[in-house]
């Protein structure tokens, strides 16, 4: 299992240097850069000095073999927007980012699973079929689609706040306030995040339990006197979380390209937010050191969903070794 382990890890690092360089050398070869936007109504010669002083005049090469010398240190450059270290920027949003992201795969996750066990060990009947196409109906409704309707939605009942991650006086509330208040503006964006992946979660979990119940060990507990539920419980859905674990990985990695446009709807100042400034300045420092993080999102959540995989399945393990 180590080996497999490693070479998982391997592949992770490979993952995130590829996409951050991938991100940063398009940036800089996107038409434009910082200075088109700050320096309006400058004249040539001053925009060619900010462009000298901000080292953006420097061949592309020599760019990134500077800023790559600099990630090895584990520093992401300077951003240009903010005036501030890009790490500093990424620790900050992260955490926003991760709150709304954990938050979301449990509400999916509650949502998701029992319903697709209840629809996946039920051929037919009403309510799976209610189920099923309430799943293909979330399925097909993008997140800027869903947010817009939860925003409408909340604009339009007063129930919850329509955006942002505090309210404007938060500031000056006490802990337990301050608290209560974040937890008000949650609902909207993890709905928005966590709908679709439950939706995803449903009908995967639903496809597994349906083959697992056809299994010959399933239909021999069932021999043995246990009844429908206690068969499922035991041993169809233990059987049916392979393809179910190797989703999660790609949903945590999927939360932060969903969370892009959820974020910026709802005004929460996540990573997709701070991607979406950055891309909207052209801050290409900025602009890689997003996109390495949702590389981690990505890779963390992958090598999770190998760990937890390789200790469901004892196959995984056989692999590994092989």
């Amino acid at each position: 299992m180590g080996r497999y382990l490693l070479r998982r890890l391997g592949f992770a690092l490979l993952l995130v240097f590829v996409v951050s360089s991938s991100a940063l050398l398009l940036t800089q070869l996107a038409p434009g850069d910082i200075t088109s936007d700050i320096a309006l109504g400058v004249d040539a010669e001053t925009r060619e000095r900010m462009r000298v002083e901000l080292g953006l005049d420097r061949p592309i090469a020599v760019q990134y073999w500077s800023w790559l010398s600099g990630v090895a240190r584990l520093d992401f450059g300077r951003s240009l927007l903010y005036s501030r270290p890009v790490t500093t920027l990424l620790s900050e949003r992260a955490l926003n980012t991760a709150v709304l992201a954990t938050a979301a795969i449990l509400l999916a996750t509650l949502i998701g699973l029992p319903l697709g066990v209840y629809s996946g060990s039920r051929a037919r009947g009403l309510g799976p079929a209610i189920v099923r196409a309430i799943s293909v109906a979330g399925l097909s409704v993008p997140p800027l689609v869903g947010s817009l309707f939860l925003v409408f939605i909340a604009a339009r009942t007063g129930w919850l706040p329509v955006g942002g991650m505090t309210s404007a006086s938060g500031v000056d509330m006490a802990w337990g306030a301050w608290l209560a208040d974040i937890g008000s503006h949650m609902p909207i964006p993890v709905m928005a995040l966590a709908l679709p992946l439950a939706a995803s979660l449903e009908r995967l979990q639903s496809q597994a339990i349906a083959g697992a119940n056809r299994e010959p060990f399933v239909a021999a507990s069932r021999a043995r006197g246990l009844t429908q539920r206690e068969s499922i419980v035991r041993h169809a859905w233990p059987a049916s979380l392979r393809p179910v674990l190797g989703l999660y990985g790609v949903m945590i990695g999927s939360l932060f390209s969903g969370s892009f446009v959820v974020e910026v709807v709802t005004s929460w100042p996540g990573l997709g937010r701070l991607m979406y400034d950055a891309l909207r300045a052209r801050d290409l420092y900025l602009v890689a050191g997003c996109a390495a993080s949702g590389a981690v999102f990505l890779a963390l959540g992958t090598l999770v969903a190998d760990v937890l995989l390789a200790i469901a399945d004892p196959r995984v393990r056989a692999e590994g070794r092989s």
